[in-house]
C-alpha cells in the first residue's frame, strides 16, 4: 500500500504522523511524506528587492530557513515512521499545496493520503480555506483525514473514512 503523508508545522500533522504509526501495519504499507513549502513564487522580483542587496540578503535569508525547517519536518517524522517499521521517503517541495498534493498522490501513485486538519471554522474555513477539504473532494484515492485528538482512533475504521469524507 502506498501512503502519501502530507505535513506542515503544526500539531494535527503529528496527530496525523501518530495515527499512521498506530491505524497501518508497517510490513503492508510504504509512505511517502510530502511538505510543500509556500513561497511567493509570482511575487515581482523588482518589488521583492526594492530596498537593495541587504532585503534581497534577507528574504533568500529567510527562504532557507523555510527550506531547512521543512527539511528538519520530514526527517523527524520520517525517524518515527522508520522506528515503527515503514519503509519511508521524504519529500519537500515548492507551490501550491493542494496542487501538488494531488499530483503526488496521481503521479506516485498513492493508495491513501494521510492528513491533518486544523479544524479551522467560520470565518478562519472561508478566508484560509482548507487544504484538507480540497484533496478529499479532488483526490484520486481513498483520504484519511486526522483531527488532533483523533490519533488513537483507527484510521482504517469505517466511522474514521466517513468522518474524512464529511469533512
Amino acid at each position: 500500500m502506498n501512503i502519501l503523508l502530507a505535513l506542515d508545522h503544526s500539531s494535527c500533522s503529528q496527530a496525523a504522523v501518530t495515527a499512521l504509526c498506530e491505524g497501518y501495519r508497517a510490513e503492508h504499507a510504504v509512505v511517502r511524506i510530502l511538505h510543500v513549502v509556500e513561497w511567493p513564487h509570482r511575487l515581482p522580483t523588482a518589488f521583492t528587492f526594492a530596498e537593495g542587496a541587504h532585503a534581497a540578503e534577507c528574504i533568500l535569508d529567510a527562504h532557507r530557513d523555510l527550506l531547512k525547517s521543512a527539511e528538519e519536518l520530514v526527517a523527524r517524522a520520517a525517524s518515527q515512521l522508520r522506528a515503527a517499521g515503514f519503509g519511508v521517503t521524504t519529500h519537500v517541495i515548492e507551490g501550491e499545496v493542494r496542487d501538488l498534493i494531488l499530483a503526488m498522490a496521481v503521479g506516485w501513485p498513492a493508495d491513501t493520503i494521510v492528513l491533518g486538519s486544523h479544524g479551522r471554522r467560520g470565518l478562519d474555513r472561508l478566508l484560509l480555506g482548507s487544504v484538507s477539504d480540497s484533496v478529499v473532494r479532488q483526490a484520486p484515492c481513498s483520504v484519511v483525514v486526522i483531527r488532533e485528538g483523533n490519533e488513537t482512533r483507527d484510521p482504517t475504521s469505517a466511522d474514521a473514512r466517513t468522518a474524512a469524507k464529511q469533512r
